[in-house]
Formats: C-alpha cells, sequence, structure tokens
C-alpha cells in the first residue's frame, strides 16, 4: 500500500562543495525514486548547516573587502542555500525519473518556516553551521567576526547560531496543493527560513532550524504516514563507541525520552533525530530512522529505528 512520506536528507551528506554535492544527489536521488517508483507520495527537506553557514562567511568576507556593498542577512543566507540545494536535488530526481520512465514533476518551495521571538534559543546558540575548524582557526574566526564557535561532536570547531523550535509551516497549502497534484515536492530547505509574526506581517529573523524538527513538523501538517530521518547509520545505538554498545529496531516514545534524559545521544549528531522522530509520534505518525541506502527497506519496516508510542 502507498504511504505518503517525508524524507529528511541532512546537510553534511550532500558534500562540501556545489561540485561534490551535484555529483552525490545523483546517488542521493537513486532510493527517493525507489520510493516513488513504488507508488509512493514523496516529500523531501534537507539541511543547510554546512551550506549556509559558508554562504554566510562568504558573503561577510566579500563585503570586508568590498566585492559587494554589504554583507547578506542570515534569512537570505537560507534563501539561499534553499534555491542552490534544491536545484540540485530536483535536476538529479527529475532525471532519475526520466531514465526509469517516469513522468513526475518535481518542484522546490522556498519556504518559511515561524517561529516565536520569545523563544529561548535566541539567548543559546546552539546549532553548528558552515565548515570545521581546528582550534586555533576557530579562535581567530571568533575573534574577527563576533561569531561563537563551539566544538562539535569531536570532528572540530565550528559556528553555533540560534535554533528555535518551528511553530508553523507558512507555504503548508502551497505544499499540500503539489503533493495532491502528483508533484515530488523539495521543501523546508535547511529547516526553513526563520520568520517571526510581528503587526500582522512576517519577518526573517537570524536563526537556523532544525530540520529534523521541521521535517517533523511539515510531517504532520501534510498527515504524512511517516517521517523518515536520514543518517550515516543504519539503527540509532545506545552506549555509543562502548563494550556494551547496542543497536535498536525500535524505541517507545517513553524509552527514547529516557534514552535521551541519559545522555546516549549527541547534541549536534543523533539527539535532535531522535528528539524529532519522538514529536511526530506523539502526533500519531510512525518515525523512523535509518541510512540512505536502506530508506526503502526501513519503510518497509526491514532496517532503521522506529520510534511509536
Amino acid at each position: 500500500m502507498s504511504k505518503r512520506i517525508v524524507i529528511a536528507l541532512g546537510g553534511n551528506a550532500l558534500g562540501n562543495t556545489p561540485y561534490e554535492q551535484l555529483q552525490l544527489v545523483t546517488e542521493t536521488a537513486k532510493p527517493i525514486v525507489d520510493l516513488i517508483e513504488q507508488g509512493n507520495e514523496v516529500i523531501i527537506a534537507h539541511g543547510n548547516g554546512p551550506q549556509v553557514g559558508m554562504i554566510n562567511l562568504g558573503m561577510s568576507t566579500a563585503a570586508e573587502a568590498k566585492a559587494i556593498k554589504s554583507d547578506m542577512p542570515f534569512p537570505e543566507c537560507g534563501a539561499m542555500s534553499q534555491g542552490y540545494i534544491g536545484y540540485h536535488l530536483q535536476n538529479a530526481i527529475g532525471n532519475e525519473l526520466a531514465a526509469r520512465g517516469l513522468k513526475k514533476e518535481v518542484a522546490t518551495v522556498v519556504t518559511q518556516v515561524l517561529v516565536d521571538e520569545n523563544d529561548p534559543a535566541f539567548q543559546n546558540p546552539t546549532k553548528p553551521i558552515g565548515a570545521f575548524y581546528d582550534k586555533e582557526t576557530a579562535e581567530k574566526i571568533a575573534a574577527e567576526k563576533g561569531y561563537t564557535m563551539v566544538e562539535d561532536a569531536g570532528r572540530g570547531y565550528r559556528q553555533v547560531v540560534p535554533s528555535p523550535k518551528p511553530i508553523d509551516v507558512i507555504e503548508k497549502n502551497t505544499v499540500n496543493a503539489l503533493i495532491q497534484s502528483g508533484c515530488v515536492v523539495i521543501t523546508v530547505g535547511g529547516g526553513g527560513i526563520p520568520v517571526i509574526r510581528k503587526d500582522g506581517k512576517l519577518y526573517g529573523t537570524p536563526a537556523v532550524i532544525d530540520k529534523d524538527f521541521a521535517s517533523a513538523k511539515l510531517a504532520e501538517l501534510v498527515k504524512a504516514d511517516a517521517l523518515v530521518i536520514l543518517t550515516a547509520v543504519d539503527r540509532v545505538c545506545i552506549n555509543w563507541g562502548k563494550p556494551n554498545q547496542e543497536s535498536l529496531s525500535e524505541m517507545t516514545v517513553a524509552e527514547a525520552e529516557k534514552y535521551c534524559e541519559e545522555g546516549h545521544f549527541a547534541p549536534g549528531s543523533m539527539l535532535p533525530k531522535v528528539k524529532a522522530a519522538i514529536s511526530f509520534a506523539k502526533a500519531g505518525g510512525s518515525a523512523i530512522i535509518a541510512s540512505l541506502e536502506n530508506a526503502g527497506a526501513a519503510v518497509k519496516g526491514e532496517s532503521g529505528t522506529v520510534v511509536h508510542l
């Protein structure tokens, strides 16, 4: 039986340059099109952590060198990342669909996501973006540009920015209309462009919404049957890297919350994925955390970690 599936792709899995990304998404498209070929409605969300940070830093550097007249506000950097990542994904998915003789339109929606201006995240930047640096380089960037730089999951130092929780997806009706028309939709790229509402108007705000939380909110709003959060491992593990490491085929919401409290999941890595899965499971959906290559098997219940009530 066909399902409506929201797939959340990580920004770190898309490569370090536009050229590398364009090559990688050619392979990324194949398991996604497998799901489409099976008759499923597929909606794609993606991260932009490395990309938006690089855009922001590049624009800032160009402004300092007076190559451009001003730097680029952070919401606009997010919109730029949505555009070029979305283009790469729709190009690769469209080509793979055509190669299989499947007639499907693919569209990217530049998407705004509503956040609360009083979200405490604005006082506590935690979301890693941009490239990884050694400690010395990170300290230099922090001193020169005023960025907050932190160590990220043992992989080096990165800039962190506020990461407020998503409240609503502004373009949800547009996304729903495209899904209803049979289109493959790419949306809430990079977690969506964060906007706040004041005096009946929307205003972009400098932050990055975690793409897993935005994907869970989107899945809830479009009444998806499943949220598939893709990562580098086949299944969620507890006691990671220890002799008693254990991979899990399923977790109840209560078990997942307990593991989060016990500190089993890294804040910049698995923790937001598990918390987003909990959120969607509480809304009545089926949340699965799996690797990209096993996405199809995960939807069938043959791989990945299922989080359920």
